[in-house]
């Protein structure tokens, strides 16, 4: 499985959204819908994202019990998204739960990755806030662990941590990098973050990237920078 770039979509609309994919008239770019485009168009911009030849990279992060994560992501898996994602702290026994309702009755799904811990996280902030006292390298590495045991597919972790999460869980097993800014841009809220070109030095296998080419003055052109530097 090749690298990629997957551009994050974070519209409120389904108006604002197409806007911006309309500008890509060649190559079609992997796309992630989150939380806030899916709750403000539901399931129908997925389908029409679909429609028009996209990749898309299902951003809900799912967390709860069991059953109902299961229940969840057989619904999901008819969207024929390309991959999903649901945190790891929902536990084991939740993640195999997820597998077995993303498996559609011939056998196909989509992929599926676990979130370890936010880019946003800090190992002071996951210390003082979640009370987790093992350094923040460990618990990622623990739940990459978790994730693969329970039959996943993958992480999403900082490109910080891919390189280690391929030694401690193989190479094929998928890291989904956020926390990606060109260095001449502008790192945001996100506290760990790296380059393209060094996303993929140290191993990612997809970078999720935002604001550096939604929000830049020629999107098509950042996008292309992006993969010029870390899948060509």
């Amino acid at each position: 499985m090749g690298k990629d770039v997957i551009i994050a979509c974070d519209f409120d609309s389904a108006e604002k959204t197409f806007a911006f994919l309309d500008k890509f008239t060649g190559r079609k770019p992997f796309v992630k819908i989150g939380m806030e485009l899916y709750y403000a168009e539901g399931p129908s911009i997925v389908r029409e994202i679909k429609k028009r030849g996209h990749k898309i990279f299902l951003d809900l992060k799912l967390h709860d019990i069991p059953n109902t994560v299961k229940k969840s992501m057989a619904v999901l898996s008819r969207l024929d998204v390309d991959m999903t994602n649901l945190h790891a702290a929902g536990t084991g026994r939740m993640m195999e739960a997820a597998i077995e309702g993303l498996t559609r009755p011939d056998g196909t799904r989509p992929l599926l990755i676990a979130v370890t811990q936010l880019t946003s996280t800090d190992e002071e902030t996951m210390k003082r806030d979640l009370l987790i006292d093992q350094p923040i390298a460990e618990v990622v590495m623990h739940y990459a662990e978790n994730a693969k045991n329970s039959g996943l597919d993958g992480v999403v972790c900082s490109p910080l941590e891919a390189g280690k999460v391929h030694d401690r869980c193989t190479s094929g097993f998928l890291t989904v990098t956020p926390g990606v800014r060109f260095a001449d841009g502008d790192v945001g809220d996100q506290k760990r973050v790296m380059t393209p070109a060094e996303a993929k030095k140290i191993g990612s296998d997809y970078i999720v990237v935002g604001r550096p080419i939604t929000a830049a003055e020629d999107p098509v052109a950042a996008y292309e920078r992006c993969v010029r530097e870390f899948v060509d």
